[in-house]
């Protein structure tokens, strides 16, 4: 019987970035699922403030030198890796001189939001689903970790709907309390359309604010996890409206094993509905 393969597509990872309730999760979750006998791949942004030298990050040259569209520029994607050896782990990094060379994460010193945050979002996005098709590495569950990873379930419903690798995957969104303010770029719609996807499908985002991607989010994916116990109001409004498997937050003495369960409930429920 072939092992479970599930992708995590996290925001936050330490060491690689500081100790929080998520870089922690985006951490130790992998290790822990894999120490129960699934196949696991992990990604996360190669944010600027990343040492590169101190954590031996290098290029994989065979997975680099694909250009992502965005907005008509070109983009080149450059795929880094590390390995968390006491975990007998990997960590693949989206990485870009355009978005990803600065030594902020999603804000700058002075805690304002990066004007280009949702092109950097969508490149993240994409660039993790073109690597996994690169590795031709079929995930059966993806588990995506944070704001910044909140087109994946998009992409994956509906850019990928058709590819072999990613027709019966199944996506897990967790709600971090990483809400930011204001809007993302006004053309967020546009940008974000590729093969497969339509503004239509992106209608909840008319108005590109934190609330408004989480729903997309939502919308999309097969579970939601409460990443944290103070999660935005109206989200968890939103979240009682909609039928889908809910998992609450969990102390992060017992999360492991809750998300596994999760996991398996949400393997075996039937498709999500496009």
């Amino acid at each position: 019987m072939e092992k479970e393969r599930v992708l995590f597509v996290a925001q936050e990872i330490t060491p690689y970035l500081p100790e929080t309730p998520m870089s922690l999760i985006g951490r130790y979750l992998p290790q822990g699922i894999q120490e129960k006998g699934r196949e696991i791949r992990t990604f996360m942004p190669r944010f600027g403030n990343i040492n590169e030298r101190r954590n031996q990050l290098h290029e994989v040259i065979r997975l680099s030198g694909m250009n992502l569209i965005i907005n008509d520029s070109d983009h080149p994607l450059i795929i880094k890796v590390a390995s968390i050896q006491s975990a007998r782990m990997q960590v693949y990094f989206i990485d870009n001189e355009d978005f990803f060379q600065r030594k902020f994460t999603v804000c700058d010193e002075k805690e304002n939001s990066f004007a280009d945050n949702d092109e950097r979002a969508i490149f993240f996005a994409r660039g993790v689903l073109e690597t996994v098709k690169k590795l031709r590495w079929a995930p059966h569950l993806v588990h995506c970790q944070g704001w910044f990873t909140s087109l994946v379930p998009l992409y994956i419903k509906k850019a990928f709907r058709e590819d072999p690798l990613f027709n019966d995957t199944k996506v897990v969104f967790s709600i971090y309390d990483d809400e930011f303010s204001g809007n993302l770029s006004k053309d967020f719609k546009k940008k974000a359309v590729i093969d497969g996807v339509t503004e239509k499908d992106l209608q909840v985002v008319s108005s590109p604010d934190y609330v408004n991607l989480m729903k997309l989010a939502i919308n999309l994916s097969d579970g939601i996890i409460l990443g944290s116990q103070n999660t935005n109001a109206e989200v968890l409004k939103y979240l009682k409206t909609i039928d889908k498997p809910l998992l609450e937050y969990q102390d992060m003495d017992h999360y492991i094993d809750s998300y596994s369960d999760f996991y398996d409930s949400v393997l075996a429920q039937n498709c999500v509905e496009s």
